[in-house]
Parts: C-alpha cells; sequence; structure tokens
C-alpha cells in the first residue's frame, strides 16, 4: 500500500465551519500566529482580485482509536479567513498595557481581574474554545483583548471564494511512524511569506514521542531569551541536551560537535532522533536510558526549574550568547546529567563566579567577535561546568 494525496478546494465558509468544529485542528508543534493586521488585509485583497492563494495541506492521523485532520500548512492563512470572518485582530497595545498595570499593581487581594488572551503566543484555538459559531466567540472576548476591524466582507464572498487543499493519507496505522512522516512533511513545506525559525522547524520532531515533548522544550524555558543585533529568540534547549549528552559520554570537550560547524541543525536533529526513537547507535550521545532510568526526567527538571527561579533568571533577557552559556551549560549539565543539586546557600557566590568567568571571556576580543566558532563553544561547556561542579551538594 501507498500514502495518498488527495486534491480538490472549499468555499472560505467551509473552511470556517471547519476551524469552528474542530474537524481541523493544529498539531502542537505549529508556531503561533504571526502575519500582522496589513497581511491579513492583503490577504483579503487577493482573494477578491481571483489572484492565485497557496492551497492548504491536511494530513490524516489516527491518534489513541481516534481520527484527526491536522493542519501542516496553511495556519496562518486559514486563521487570517477566520479573523476576517468575525471582524476580529489580536490587540497588542492592550495586551502590552494590561501587562503592565497588573505588573504595577499591588492589590493582591484583587479578584476581578480578568485574563486575557496572550496574543504573542497566540493560534485561533484561543477563539474556537469560546465558542463554536461567530456569536458565541464575539459574545466571549474580553473587551479590549481584540480590535474590531472591518474586512470588506460578506456571506457571498464567502460561499463564492474558494481555496484550494492537499489531503494526506498515509497507509502506515502506527501512530509513531505517523508522527515520523508528518514531521518531515511539516520540516519540507516551502512556508509562504515568513520562513520558519530552525527550532520553529524543528520541533515537530519533538512529538515522535509525545512523551517527550516537555523533556525536549520544557515550559519552565520560554521566558529565558537572547537579544542580540535587533532580534530575539528563547533559550534552545536541545543545543544544551545534545552537547552536554556528547559531553557526558566522553568527558572530553575536545570532540564535542566535531564535523558538524556547518550543519549544527543536523547535529540537534540527530540527538532528537536517537533519543525519541531509542536509536542503537551510541557512537554520538550518551545513552538516554542510562541517564534517564525509565524516561523519568520529570524530577530533575523541577529541580533546574526552581534553580533557575533562585538564580534570578527565570524571565532573563541575555544580552549575548557568552553570558546564556556560561549561566546554563554547567546548570544543566550538573541536574540533568549528573543529578546533583546547587548548594542554595551558596547562590550569592556562585553568580558572582559566572559574572567574573563572562566578563573574562568578554574581553578576549576573538571570543567576543567569534562566539559560535567550537573552540570557544567547547571553552564555554568546559568553564561552566568547572563553576558549577564547585557548587554542588
Amino acid at each position: 500500500m501507498e500514502n495518498r494525496v488527495y486534491y480538490g478546494e472549499y468555499s472560505l465558509k467551509h473552511w470556517i465551519e471547519l476551524i469552528l468544529k474542530k474537524n481541523i485542528i493544529l498539531p502542537e508543534y505549529q508556531r503561533y500566529f504571526v502575519w500582522r493586521e496589513n497581511k491579513v488585509k492583503t490577504l483579503i485583497e487577493t482573494f477578491k482580485n481571483k489572484q492565485f492563494v497557496p492551497p492548504i495541506t491536511i494530513g490524516a492521523f489516527k491518534n489513541a482509536g481516534t481520527e484527526q485532520n491536522l493542519i501542516l500548512d496553511g495556519q496562518q492563512r486559514l486563521t487570517s479567513i477566520l479573523l476576517a470572518y468575525l471582524g476580529l485582530f489580536p490587540d497588542e497595545a492592550t495586551f502590552k498595557k494590561a501587562e503592565a498595570d497588573f505588573a504595577n499593581d499591588n492589590d493582591d487581594e484583587d479578584e476581578d481581574k480578568v485574563e486575557l488572551d496572550n496574543v504573542f503566543e497566540w493560534t485561533f484555538d484561543k477563539l474556537t474554545e469560546k465558542g463554536k459559531n461567530k456569536e458565541s466567540i464575539l459574545v466571549n472576548i474580553i473587551d479590549g483583548n481584540y480590535k474590531i476591524i472591518d474586512f470588506g466582507i460578506d456571506d457571498e464572498f464567502l460561499k463564492n471564494t474558494f481555496l484550494g487543499f492537499s489531503y494526506l493519507v498515509p497507509y502506515i496505522s502506527n501512530e509513531r511512524i505517523q508522527q515520523k512522516y508528518y514531521s518531515s512533511v511539516f520540516r519540507n513545506i516551502n512556508i509562504q511569506g515568513q520562513a520558519l525559525l530552525p527550532q520553529e522547524s524543528r520541533a515537530s520532531l519533538y512529538y515522535l514521542d509525545e512523551n517527550l515533548a516537555q523533556f525536549f522544550d520544557p515550559d519552565f524555558c520560554k521566558d529565558i531569551r537572547i537579544k542580540n543585533s535587533g532580534s530575539e529568540t528563547k533559550l534552545d534547549f536541545v543545543r544544551y541536551l545534545s552537547l552536554l549528552s556528547q559531553y557526558h559520554k566522553d568527558s572530553n570537550t575536545g570532540r564535542i560537535a566535531r564535523g558538524y560547524k556547518p550543519i549544527m541543525e543536523k547535529y540537534y536533529e540527530k540527538y532528537i532522533y536517537y533519543v525519541a526513537e531509542e536509536d542503537s547507535d551510541t557512537h554520538t550521545f550518551a545513552r538516554f536510558s542510562a541517564v534517564f532510568p525509565d524516561k523519568n526526567y520529570a524530577t530533575r527538571y523541577d529541580i533546574l526549574k526552581q534553580t533557575i527561579i533562585s538564580l534570578g533568571v527565570k524571565n532573563h533577557q541575555f544580552i549575548s550568547i557568552i553570558d546564556l552559556d556560561i549561566f546554563f551549560f554547567g546548570l544543566i549539565y550538573v541536574i540533568v546529567f549528573r543529578n546533583k543539586e546547587i548548594d542554595a546557600t551558596k547562590i550569592d557566590e556562585l553568580k558572582i563566579k559566572l559574572e567574573r568567568k563572562i566578563e573574562q571571556l568578554k574581553n578576549d576580543l576573538s571570543h567576543k567577535r567569534a562566539p559560535g566558532a567550537l573552540k570557544y563553544l567547547r571553552l564555554r561547556i568546559e568553564s561552566s561546568i568547572a563553576i558549577y561542579h564547585r557548587f554542588t551538594t
């Protein structure tokens, strides 16, 4: 038997009904909605002018005895169509002000505060959770959380305007093999408009084993970011896990990522496949089952989370990869891989040591100019681990 692909088109009205009835859903690894208001308006104008709009890609997925239709490509377009139909758009200005007011409000006894939908980590699920039709959604949104916008469409437009699709139906029923297939599809699709970042594209691989999704991308690290040269990215936890796994196996920083410098993303992929698929090849990384018997990593992650809070970097924005690496390589290694804890009575002393090491490395102008060079990456790994080892209990 072979995988099958079906082609067709639906009216925009039908696409909206599929979303509202949850007959098509977003897989967990899909990125957030990132289009701006003007891009939504441009999409609607494209439809009105009968110009080409790339088709949607949907995949049939059997999960725990139920059948789901996953949106593999086209989330931004479908979300834009839904927003245009509802006449809404997430309001960043209101959300920022509400967050600032909440942070400055010291009245802990005020129980009347309402929780706004986070428009910076937003998907259309935030709306479909509020109702199955336009009326119920509009009734249940919080005033100010969304802007009311007239996109100039009506029911006739939605009924008579069509958007194509590709519908993938794999012949395999094994959930893990299906997930691997769809991860490959997701990563190979040429996303229209704003390209996926490596971390966003790689996220589909985390669900090769759904029980390990939090291992690869724990929630408590998502607010730790690095801002450099005008760009901002979150801490790449898989980067630390993979590099430290190889170090844990060899205890030799000189071998870390050897031969992978131009293709580090392939190195991270190799680690994910090795862990999620229990690959027998142990040439590169420490055996996962030996480090985490019965895949039990949760306790160590809880300790790591609390230590990050104690260090005061839970919602921190780092200014360079040097700062980030010195803080996290040793921390993750001693807690996650060595199963040790940091002496809570020496946190202040530890932070001083870390800051001094960061300053020392930044005084090396060659290191500061090219922190991505493997020799400097290995130096940061070795330096950070050496510091943290002195503060374990």
